[in-house]
Parts: C-alpha cells; sequence; structure tokens
C-alpha cells in the first residue's frame, strides 16, 4: 500500500520518486459525459516500479457502456455489475494512493472526469499533486509523428502489454517515466520540483491542452520529517566528546584483569590490543564478562582477554560529526566505537553515554545509511534526503561552514559508496597487486560543497601491470560516475572526473602532471592544480592520495613562479558591489557569490597554505593556520573568516529556495530573495573579499 510511504517533496530526486501511477477507463472521451468504469493505480516505490501490489477496481457507471468504448477497453457491462459506484471506488483508491503525487499520461483528460465525478456524487473536488508525463515529453520534443503511449513506448523501447486497461496503462505510463530520467537529466531536470516547474513553462508557453481537460498541478510540499532537528550533533564533532587516551588491556592478560580495570575505572569496555602491528585492535566489554561467567562460573575470569574479544574494532573518525556516529551506533546496534585520527591511530573512545546527553532525534546519519545501500536505487533514496537535512540546519541556525562540511562529508561518503557497487558491478576481475584510491577534488576536498554541486573526482594507482589496472579502472571509474550521476551530484561540466584518462595516473604520472603543473603559466593548468591541491582520499589506500599530496604541497612551496602566478591571479578580484554599496547584478538580476565572492577566498588562503606549507584543505582553517605565520595580517584574516560564513549563507538560503520552486540551485544569488535585514551584513561581506589582496601580500615578495 502506498499510503504508508513518505510522501515525496519538492527537492525529491526523480530517480528515488514515489508515487501513484494511475489511469482511468471511461465510457466516453468527452470528459463532462464520460463515465468513470475503471481505476487502477501502479505503485512506484522509491523509483521503481511495483508491478504486483498494483491497485484496481471496476466501478459501476449507472448507464449503459457504449459498444465503441467497449471496443478500446474490452471493459462490458457484465464486467461491472454489482461493482461499486464511484463514491466507494474513490474512497478505495485513496485508502491505497494517500496524498501522494499522481502521475499519468494525458492526464488532464483523467482528472477532468474524475472532477466531473465528484461533482455528481455531491462531493468536494481538490486537485491533487500530479505531474504529466506527457508533458515532459513534449518538453523534450522528440521527432515522432504524434505522442500517443503507444509511440513514445515504442520510442523508448518499453514493452506494452494490458493496453487500454487500467493498471496495464499505468504501468506502461511508470516505466515510460523512468525510461526518461537520463534524457530528463540532460536537460538539467533531476528532481520533481525542477519536473513540475519545467511542465508549467511549457504549459505558459504552450497551451496546446483539448478543452475541457483539468490543469496538471503541483502543491506546496508538507513541511518534511526533518524540519527540526536537535543540531548539537551537527555543530559539534567526535573529537570533543570522546574519551581519550582510550583505555586498552594486552590480549594476552585475563578477564579478572580486565573486570578489575573496568571495576576502578567505572567504564563498560576496554579496547583489546592487536597481537601484531599489523593487526585490528578488537573490544572487551562489561556485558561479555558478565555473559561468560553466567555461562562458566568457575573458569571463566581465568580465560584471556583476547578469546572473548569482538575484532575488529568498529571505529570513527575523530572528525567526523556527531551525528554520523550517533547514526553508526543505532543503525549498527553499537554501544561503543573506537576513534582514530587521519592517520588510523586509535586515539580514543565514544559510548552510547557520551551520546544520549547529545540526543539526535529523527534526523538519520546519512552517511551510515549511505554505507547500508545495496544498490543505486537505495543511495538515490538516501540522497534526496540531503537537501531537507541542510534546510532543516539552517532553522536551527547551526554555521554555514558547518552546514557545507556536512554536506561535503555525504559527496565524499556517496563517492566511496559509488566506487564500492562500481566495483561490484564490473565484471573484469581486478589485477592482483592493484593498489588505488579514489580522491574528491575541489570544494567537497576542501569541506566547503554547498548544494549546487557537481562532480570532481580523480585516480591514483600503483599496479606492475599499469595497463591492465587502467583498463579495469576506467571500468570501475565510468561506472562511478555515472552512479553519481543517476544519483543526483551531475557530471562534471570541464570533465574532471576519474572516467576521464587525464584524471586517472600512476603515482610517478601523478608526480610528473604536478611537475608540469608547477613549472607553466597556462591558466588551465593553475586551474586543475588548484582543485588537485585540496584533494582528499575517499576510498581504498588513502595513504597513496596523502603522500602525493604531501609532496605536491612541498614542490609548490619551493616553486616561487608558480606561487606568484597564482597570487597575481588571486589578487584580480571583481567583487559584485559598485557605487554607492548597489549590487552589481547580471542579466537575470543576480549575482554570482562564488566568483566574486568565495572564490577568491579560498583561492587566497590555498595560495597561502601552498606559501607556507600549510596542509589543511578547509579555507578557515587555512586561514586560521596562517595567523601563526611572520607578519600575518590578522585583521584581514578576522575579516576574511566572518565575510566567508557570511557569504556562504547567503549561498545555501538561495539554493535551498531555489530547490523549492525547482529551479536547479546555482551559486548565483538574488538579492530580492535576501531578507531585507541581511542585506547591509551581505553588502559587508561582500565588500571584505578585497581584503584577500592584504592576505595575499606582495606577490614579488
Amino acid at each position: 500500500m502506498l499510503k504508508a510511504k513518505r510522501v515525496s517533496i519538492a527537492s525529491c530526486p526523480l530517480r528515488s520518486l514515489t508515487a501513484a501511477v494511475m489511469d482511468t477507463e471511461t465510457t466516453s472521451l468527452d470528459v463532462k459525459k464520460g463515465r468513470i468504469v475503471e481505476i487502477g493505480v501502479a505503485p512506484m516505490i522509491d523509483g521503481i516500479m511495483d508491478r504486483e501490489g498494483a491497485f484496481s477496481t471496476y466501478v459501476d457507471p449507472g448507464e449503459n457502456i457504449p459498444e465503441e468504448s467497449r471496443a478500446i477497453h474490452g471493459i462490458t457491462n457484465e464486467m461491472v455489475a454489482g461493482a461499486p459506484g464511484f463514491e466507494e471506488a474513490y474512497k478505495s483508491y485513496l485508502g491505497f494512493a494517500g496524498d501522494h503525487l499522481i502521475l499519468g499520461y494525458s492526464l488532464g483528460f483523467d482528472l477532468a472526469v474524475l472532477k466531473h465525478e465528484h461533482e455528481r456524487a455531491g462531493l468536494p473536488w481538490k486537485i491533487p499533486r500530479s505531474l504529466d508525463v506527457r508533458d515532459l515529453i513534449r518538453i523534450l520534443n522528440p521527432p515522432l509523428p504524434d505522442f500517443s503511449l503507444d509511440k513514445v513506448a515504442a520510442w523508448l523501447g518499453v514493452a506494452v502489454k494490458d493496453r487500454h486497461r487500467a493498471v496495464g496503462d499505468a504501468i506502461v505510463t511508470g516505466e515510460v517515466f523512468l525510461a526518461l530520467l537520463p534524457r530528463l537529466r540532460d536537460k538539467n531536470i533531476r528532481t520533481l520540483a525542477e519536473a513540475e516547474d519545467a511542465c508549467r513553462k511549457r504549459r505558459a508557453a504552450t497551451d496546446d491542452a483539448p478543452g475541457g481537460w483539468e490543469e496538471v498541478v503541483s502543491a506546496r510540499p508538507a513541511t518534511s520529517a526533518l524540519a527540526r532537528v536537535d543540531s548539537y550533533p551537527y555543530r559539534h564533532r567526535v573529537r570533543e566528546v570522546m574519551a581519550s587516551p582510550p583505555l586498552t588491556i594486552e590480549g594476552t592478560r585475563t578477564l579478572h584483569e580486565a573486570l578489575d580495570i573496568i571495576v576502578a575505572r567505572r567504564i563498560s569496555s576496554l579496547f583489546v590490543l592487536p597481537a601484531r602491528p599489523d593487526a585490528p585492535h578488537g573490544i572487551i566489554t562489561e556485558r561479555d564478562i558478565v555473559r561468560a561467567i553466567a555461562a562458566d562460573p568457575v573458569h571463566a575470569l581465568a580465560q584471556t582477554a583476547q578469546s572473548l574479544a569482538t575484532f575488529p574494532l568498529a571505529a570513527v573518525s575523530a572528525d567526523d560529526f556527531l551525528y554520523s556516529a550517533f547514526g553508526r551506533m543505532r543503525r549498527k546496534r553499537y554501544r561503543h566505537l573506537g576513534v582514530v585520527d587521519a592517520a588510523g591511530t586509535l586515539v580514543g573512545a565514544l559510548t552510547q553515554r557520551d551520546l544520549l546527553r547529545q540526543r539526535a532525534d529523527d534526523a538519520i546519519a546519512l552517511t551510515d545509511a549511505m554505507d547500508e545501500a545495496a544498490g543505486v536505487n537505495e543511495l538515490a533514496v538516501v540522497w534526496r534526503k540531503l537537501a531537507e537535512a541542510a534546510r532543516a540546519l539552517v532553522s536551527e541556525d547551526v554555521d554555514p561552514r558547518d552546514i557545507a562540511a556536512i554536506i561535503s562529508g555525504e559527496v565524499c561518503s556517496l563517492t566511496a559508496r559509488a566506487a564500492e557497487l562500481a566495483e561490484k558491478e564490473v565484471a573484469a576481475s581486478r589485477p592482483k597487486d592493484l593498489s588505488y584510491a579514489v580522491m574528491v577534488l575541489g570544494s567537497a576536498g576542501r569541506g566547503e560543497s554547498l548544494l549546487a554541486m557537481d562532480q570532481d573526482n580523480a585516480v591514483i594507482y600503483e599496479c606492475a601491470d599499469a595497463g591492465a589496472a587502467d583498463a579495469w579502472l576506467k571500468a570501475v571509474a565510468t561506472r562511478m560516475n555515472a552512479i553519481l550521476d543517476e544519483v543526483g551530484v551531475p557530471f562534471c561540466k570541464g570533465g574532471v572526473m576519474a572516467r576521464n584518462e587525464a584524471w586517472r595516473k600512476t603515482s610517478d604520472e601523478w608526480r610528473k602532471q604536478v611537475s608540469g603543473w608547477l613549472s607553466r603559466s597556462n591558466p588551465e593548468d593553475i586551474l586543475n592544480a588548484d582543485i588537485f591541491f585540496d584533494a582528499l582520499p575517499v576510498h581504498g589506500d588513502g595513504h597513496l592520495a596523502d603522500a602525493l599530496r604531501r609532496d605536491a604541497v612541498e614542490a609548490a612551496s619551493q616553486s616561487l613562479g608558480f606561487i606568484k602566478l597564482m597570487t597575481l591571479n588571486t589578487a584580480n578580484v571583481d567583487p559584485p558591489l559598485g557605487w554607492f554599496g548597489r549590487f552589481k547584478l547580471e542579466e537575470d538580476g543576480r549575482m554570482d557569490l562564488k566568483r566574486g565572492g568565495i572564490l577568491p577566498m579560498f583561492a587566497a588562503a590555498r595560495v597561502q597554505a601552498l606559501k607556507h606549507r600549510i596542509l589543511e584543505r578547509a579555507t578557515a582553517a587555512r586561514l586560521e593556520a596562517l595567523r601563526h605565520t611572520p607578519e600575518a595580517p590578522h585583521r584581514a584574516i578576522t575579516k576574511l573568516l566572518e565575510a566567508h560564513k557570511i557569504l556562504l549563507g547567503a549561498i545555501l538560503n538561495q539554493q535551498l529556495e531555489d530547490i523549492e520552486r525547482g529551479t536547479p540551485p546555482s551559486n548565483r544569488v538574488d538579492p530580492k530573495d535576501v531578507p531585507s535585514a541581511e542585506k547591509e551584513r551581505l553588502k559587508w561581506a561582500i565588500e571584505q573579499v578585497k581584503s584577500v589582496r592584504d592576505v595575499l601580500g606582495d606577490p614579488v615578495g
């Protein structure tokens, strides 16, 4: 039954849409005279058609079914004899479909007939939120003789069965819709709101619906279940609440000794040291010992800790946000987690007790849910919740920089999971000695991605048979990039993706590439080097990427010509603020706050980080680290930090507003959408962009 499923909201990707695909059969094509003889619904749940779960009911029209109608759908007077009347049948339909989006083909006809049936029965009529697949076809405008369901299905290779029966037509409509998705993505139509907006614009430009048909409309979505969250877990990281240093015990020690430590230190678990340097830690808990005593009261405490411990120890990063750790504990039913640093060293412990006081309500941990996703559809279902999670955090006044870090973390988790799924799908066997890592570049690598994202990723690898390795990695990367695009992270227009040879290299090839970038003055080389210096490994052997980045930063710090050129490029700022403090707008009435705002800021922070061998990635962290360098411009740094926060917030708020409207999110802000009380603050932030010159200093010096 669809009614129990969560209703799709405006930001829902079409790839994971839940809808009631509906069709009716009638006594006539005249919407005023036609009576319904059958209602059918084929459920679409999270982007998958549920053929077996369809709903169908005959309807007694209370009049004779004309022969010409019977010839089309095959429904006779005998078949509807004893069937419920419209009011009862429609009540059953609503009990199945609930408030879900209605998807149909030439849906205006069905809605018009339903409206007249309501009027005859004396029932109130409210147009349901709906989307007509035929409108989407008209937007794509394929070269077909007509846009009948049969012709469109044939064009898309969709099999037609039980044509002109309600459920049969509903199933075909749903399959046609799903087959359209790659073509809609090519037109930047990815979410429900974007599809609705595109259909509205098409109808406004070309009103070609037959007379009497009902208008297919969208409705303002209901408030999401994520509308209110406890924001603490999204503001703070694991390192802030973990117990450190972690308490450990050698595996050869007895349970008696372990219990003594647990009681004396008033803790509930101990981490068990590995037997070898390359082996994982384990964990033994108070409950484990109690169960062992219950099973063997005489000998239990003489057992060794390693004989009862659980290996390997589940762990999270000290830099993870608390919401992610909380979600992992809840999903896996863990009571204890280890905490590791960037090098994988065990540095702390986290327990349910640590998190209970930081109660995270119904907001789910997206990272962990992505780790559990079994396929592309499940991944899309998880990913669709990101925008609403961001909206909820904005409503709680969470720092935009923290929200950007959360979004970036999800991009990294999504990329890692896409790589794992791609590995499983690639038929060819992986070369045995292959070691590789997937890297996320650019804003996601810096932890500053917002909702107008695209893909920036690369691969580094080592293998004795580089040719075989590259062939396998090309297949994996191509599928990984395709999965990301399907789920909701579009292909990079500039081609910065691992499927392209330029972004898939051996360690030696990458080092030669970096050396080439540093020795040339081509603007494209500078751009490529820029995003590469923000690289973050998210899957595979991360040490390959980390070692490369350390070497690249060291080489860049010694390349004075490269640093000078980057400095000159970055200092050439043009913030979108003109005379008398007026916003400088482009033809569409918007201003690009990335190009004229945050880009000069993160570029300046990156230049200085390279110059001073600062390994931090995030702009704020780089600027804070810069304070400790000789002759640091503290005043300018303070201004840039606050301005960076304000600009990120303005862009994020605009993106959320655009998503709601059905406008693809971008970095372009419309001042009319900025609250009056925030306009002066925004102008101040834009004015501070010029402070990057103070941070950069003399490019010759």
